[in-house]
């Protein structure tokens, strides 16, 4: 398969409408009709199934979808990284989700620093799931990443904390009085929906909750009375005064991890780990 192909069909895999795919890749609409034809032919299996209303994906599609994905993350990730090893200067891109894990960033980049030969560390601090398609698409070198939240599958790993995890609630909830509460009582608070994070395309999913995009933004709202939230139990250090965090018994316990890909070769990247596992 060419990569060309697998693209046509990851786009109309994921907008499972061929106008949309075909606006989106900036070509008509019949060739990418053929084009996807001809690969099912190849393949020997239908990709979709295809009426006058609708376009859905096969059990084979769907297949498809995951490694062509995947496949198309590896291609980017080989031309990022060949760019970027041609560079004088030897650097390290570290991915991170903004407000998480602040505490044991800044001390893990203090330790690097101070380590003879440490390479220059740009930050880049990311939305939910963010940092897990930078180090997938090589645009970081090593991420900071929460299992069970987001997917470590295909990097290797080093453990570096787990933790509980606690509501954040309006200041003045009755459950703030409380010393501990349970997912339970969480859910349906009136008027305290779960908030909605944007898919990777940038769409919301359906519900009552309000629409957020980073971590200000959804304390401002908590704050407002307008939503309530569970993070990690280290996410107590940057909160405001006009919320309060409860720890939740029966939520899951989150590990921070640093992950990388099995395939580096980065010096600096070795030496962040170490540091890091040593911290």
């Amino acid at each position: 398969m060419e990569t060309r192909e697998l693209r046509y069909f990851v786009a109309v895999a994921e907008e499972l409408h061929f106008g949309r795919a075909a606006e989106r890749l900036g070509i008509a609409q019949p060739p990418l009709s053929r084009a996807i034809s001809r690969l099912e032919r190849r393949l020997g299996t239908p990709l979709l199934l295809r009426t006058s209303r609708s376009v859905t994906l096969t059990e084979a599609g769907g297949v498809l979808l995951h490694e062509g994905r995947a496949a198309l993350d590896a291609v980017e990730a080989a031309e990022v990284r060949t760019r970027r090893a041609a560079t004088a200067e030897p650097s390290v891109v570290l991915a991170t989700k903004a407000a998480a894990s602040s505490e044991l960033l800044a001390k893990l980049l203090h330790a690097y620093a101070a380590e003879p030969g440490a390479a220059h560390v740009e930050v880049l601090l990311c939305g939910p799931a963010e940092q897990e398609r930078l180090l997938r698409t090589g645009r970081a070198d090593v991420a900071i990443l929460h299992r069970p939240f987001d997917d470590t599958r295909g990097f290797d790993t080093e453990e570096l904390l787990t933790e509980g995890q606690v509501a954040i609630l309006p200041a003045g909830h009755p459950l703030t009085t409380r010393r501990t509460v349970r997912l339970a009582e969480l859910d349906g608070q009136a008027g305290l929906p779960m908030p909605r994070w944007p898919r990777p395309d940038g769409s919301y999913p359906d519900g009552p909750g309000p629409e957020v995009r980073d971590h200000a933004q959804l304390l401002q709202l908590v704050a407002l009375g307008r939503t309530l939230t569970v993070a990690p139990e280290s996410a107590r250090s940057q909160l405001r005064d006009d919320v309060v965090a409860v720890p939740v018994l029966d939520a899951p316990e989150v590990t921070t991890v640093i992950a990388w890909p099995p395939s580096s070769r980065s010096r600096a990247v070795a030496d962040l780990v170490r540091t890091a596992t040593r911290l």
